[in-house]
């Protein structure tokens, strides 16, 4: 199993929600390019980024500051937050960035998520955030009404091979990931699987890879040292 330390971008700093709350937010660095060093010299292979003002609006401001993180850093790269057209996944991937994460896109407009994946193929990841068993867009703002699992059946359907699934109500939250949705996820669909929101423990580190998910975002617990990155990874394998 794979570990992708995430960032959190807002205004060029590194933050983390509570619960997908804006009006919650704690920041946790001035220069993430100084967390992109640290989780490199702990062993860190991944990074996992999302633009949290692009998740808001659909825009790309810290497109340059991702373009630096990328220069600079070794680790396979994937990023989200308000991935709605072409042009701006083709911006991505000019960047440096190895995958994108669609989102609310991926929810409102199937049609460019299927465009995406012809073109793209699995530079292409969809992002299914879940609250109360439905998909939230528009930076969790919003409840779109469908159903998380009836998503992730249509999205593996049209060809998606990476699903990043985040259960809201446990992220930012230090109470444990949701094991039981991954392990419903994981038995149901055929794609590489990554779990984020609530991971918390080593515990939860490997009873994630007892279930054979693809991979796993840590977050909160990295900034509060609840989790050891190093260790994490090394229990992952």
């Amino acid at each position: 199993m794979l570990i992708f330390p995430a960032i959190d971008l807002y205004e060029g700093k590194a933050v983390r929600l509570y619960k997908g709350d804006y009006d919650q937010m704690t920041v946790y660095s001035e220069n993430p390019i100084e967390l992109v060093e640290d989780f490199v010299a702990q062993g860190a292979k991944n990074l996992h980024l999302i633009d949290l003002e692009g998740a808001k609006t659909g825009q790309t401001p810290n497109l340059e500051l991702i373009r630096d993180i990328r220069a600079l850093s070794p680790l396979f790269t994937e990023v989200g937050g308000g991935i709605r057209s072409m042009n701006v996944i083709e911006a991505y991937l000019d960047a440096g960035v190895d995958r994108v994460i669609l989102g609310t896109a991926a929810v409102t407009n199937p049609v460019f998520l299927a465009e995406a994946v012809a073109e793209y193929g699995d530079k292409i990841a969809v992002g299914a955030d879940i609250k109360n068993g439905y998909i939230a867009i528009h930076g969790w703002t919003e409840s779109s009404g469908i159903d998380a699992f009836g998503f992730c059946r249509r999205i593996q359907e049209l060809g998606v091979k990476t699903l990043i699934c985040t259960d809201i109500s446990r992220d930012g939250a230090m109470q444990g990931t949701n094991r039981n949705l991954y392990r419903t996820l994981v038995k149901k669909h055929d794609m590489n699987i990554i779990a984020s929101g609530g991971i918390s423990s080593i515990e939860d580190i490997r009873a994630l890879r007892e279930m054979e998910l693809h991979g796993a975002v840590i977050g909160k617990a990295y900034y509060t040292k609840a989790i050891d990155l190093r260790e994490a990874i090394e229990v992952a394998k």
